[in-house]
């Protein structure tokens, strides 16, 4: 069998997919979705300025993108008044975090998530050997005391945490998340996702402390600068580590049109604060529909909104496969005590419209 040529624990891992896409969904469906709400994505778009340098840019696309990614990083610290050589710059944060295990994670080394938290990166620790233990939530949040005491006694190499959090949209204070990097064991390192902090409240995110090599801060421009199919993520960590990165990386793995129009979209901060107003709106419309509804939207600090369907997994699923019947695309989370709850992105009036108008269907529907 084939299987016995593969390294062991990739020819053991089962056949899994971190999520399956909308486009996917809509080939086994056979039509396509009225409403695309369930990636994250901002419907809002990237900034017009981002929009003219990728037209402009694709008449050169025949170029390699620079593989040092000079002017995004030079941008980037400016931006975060930190040096450049502290800032990596990767395909999405996605691919950032598969680097990171592939830097720390060796077959068999223990590492530490929340059970429910970010598939993709289980995906890449499993894809390495590492051992993956995950802590339960607690109150639609990451647990971090029961996070830090989990890396402590299985001496982790990894801890991850997003803030604000993916699934659920909640977020933790910048002094709690300072409290967590303190406790830290000195053999683990934090990986902190903070894909949704552009739409976060002041004072989530502390202030970035590059000289601390056991954090790692990974941010993106897949969400609220609207450039998911960019695939454009950095981290922020102490420059020995980013060097490290630069020893396994992909140089040539940046797209081109991708890295120029990040810059661009860097650049409009104006327009970025427009979007992050109307992803606030978006919460709050969709939090009215869940309410008028019967349901509790979880307050929310990210580009989507949970919706609490107050039962259990299983009727939530059925209200999912409601609107999914209905032609909305959304998903929910999957581990017990947050399965309660489907997860709505944040999008454009129309597609929230749409929304509105199923979602009594669609609860009718789960009722039966």
């Amino acid at each position: 069998m084939i299987e016995r040529l593969f390294v062991p624990h990739i020819g053991a891992l089962p056949h899994l997919v971190p999520f399956v896409g909308p486009e996917a969904v809509e080939r086994s469906r056979g039509r396509p979705f009225r409403a695309r709400l369930g990636a994250n994505e901002s419907s809002f778009g990237p900034s017009p300025h981002a929009i003219a340098v990728m037209q402009s840019a694709a008449r050169e696309n025949w170029k390699y993108a620079d593989p040092e990614n000079h002017d995004l990083i030079a941008a980037l610290a400016k931006f975060h008044a930190i040096p450049a050589d502290t800032i990596m710059v990767g395909e999405g944060i996605d691919g950032l975090l598969g680097l990171t295990c592939m830097m720390f994670v060796a077959p068999g080394d223990a590492v530490v998530t929340s059970d429910g938290a970010y598939p993709t990166f289980n995906f890449h620790v499993a894809a390495h050997g590492g051992q993956l233990i995950r802590v339960p939530m607690r109150d639609d949040r990451e647990d971090l005391q029961a996070l830090v005491d989990t890396a402590r006694r299985t001496r982790a190499k990894l801890l991850y945490v997003s803030n604000p959090n993916s699934p659920m949209g909640t977020h933790w204070s910048e002094d709690q998340i300072i409290a967590l990097i303190a406790a830290l064991p000195p053999e683990t390192v934090l990986v902190l996702d903070e894909a949704y902090i552009d739409t976060a409240p002041a004072r989530t995110g502390p202030p970035i402390d590059i000289a601390n090599p056991n954090v790692i801060r990974y941010r993106t421009f897949s969400k609220a600068y609207g450039l998911a199919g960019a695939r454009i993520g950095y981290a922020l960590g102490h420059s020995s580590v980013i060097a490290a990165f630069d020893k396994v990386r992909n140089h040539y793995g940046i797209n081109r049109v991708g890295q120029l129009a990040a810059l661009a979209a860097l650049r409009d901060q104006a327009y970025l604060a427009i979007t992050i107003s109307k992803i606030a709106r978006a919460r709050e419309r969709l939090s009215a529909i869940a309410a008028n509804n019967g349901l509790t939207a979880i307050r929310s600090a990210t580009s989507f909104v949970a919706i609490d369907c107050g039962r259990d997994g299983a009727f939530a699923q059925r209200v999912l496969d409601g609107l999914l019947d209905r032609d909305v695309f959304a998903r929910k989370p999957v581990a017990p005590g947050i399965d309660r709850c489907i997860r709505v992105s944040c999008g454009i009036d129309s597609d929230i419209d749409v929304f509105a108008e199923v979602l009594p269907a669609a609860l009718a529907a789960a009722h039966k």
